[in-house]
């Protein structure tokens, strides 16, 4: 096995285990590892977190933990990769809707497009509808993501699609809505793309959206 592989596979057992990853970071980059194969151990390594999350072995506690591993491995990568050199597979702009302050489910939903290659856009919490207006202006983003967590937050989440109708926006993205007061019926009646699921199934619904947009434009 060359020092590639045996870097790649010692960062991707990291994850799993939840240990620290930096310092096989901080190798691949030695090896002249791509960032792209970086991305695909990572997101393996993320499905399998998500996995033993789901069957009970590990908790929300150990899905932060391992968002915090792979963020400190990005942020590696970002200190010795040019911005100008960086190749995403599309933008997301999210943000947790005005009058909720939640921001775990939307942290972890950041992670999990950020190890499959997407550029995100955090917006912060408290987010207002004309925030996210003008987000995707300046930013002309591929999909709007909106989280939230209190079932009061969910009138912001309907007056931000109406507001992105009012300004000719709603056509010109994708849009995921994710939190616990976020049901499948609610987002069929706000008219949203998808939405519904956890933070991990968020992000795949995205990359999915973005592979497709990409061979339609092939």
């Amino acid at each position: 096995m060359d020092s590639r592989s045996n870097v790649l596979n010692k960062m991707y057992s990291g994850i799993v285990n939840l240990e620290s990853v930096k310092q096989y970071c901080e190798e691949a980059i030695g090896f002249g590892v791509n960032i792209q194969d970086v991305i695909g151990v990572v997101t393996k390594a993320l499905e399998v977190v998500g996995k033993k999350y789901e069957e009970g072995e590990y908790f929300l506690s150990e899905l932060i933990m391992a968002g915090e591993i792979v963020k400190e491995c990005f942020e590696v990568f970002e200190l010795h990769i040019p911005s100008s050199q960086r190749q995403f597979i599309g933008r997301i702009v999210v943000g947790t809707v005005e009058g909720d302050l939640h921001d775990i489910g939307k942290n972890l939903f950041i992670m999990f497009s950020k190890s499959m290659g997407f550029e995100v856009i955090d917006l912060g919490v408290d987010v207002p509808p004309q925030k996210f207006v003008d987000a995707i202006k300046q930013y002309n983003p591929d999909i709007v993501a909106m989280s939230a967590l209190i079932t009061t937050a969910l009138s912001s989440i309907e007056k931000t699609m109406k507001a992105l109708k009012e300004h000719g926006l709603r056509d010109k993205v994708k849009v995921i809505i994710g939190g616990a007061a976020v049901s499948k019926e609610f987002v069929e009646s706000v008219g949203a793309d998808a939405g519904g699921v956890d933070a991990f199934e968020g992000a795949l619904i995205c990359r999915k959206w973005v592979e497709e947009k990409a061979k339609q434009n092939r």
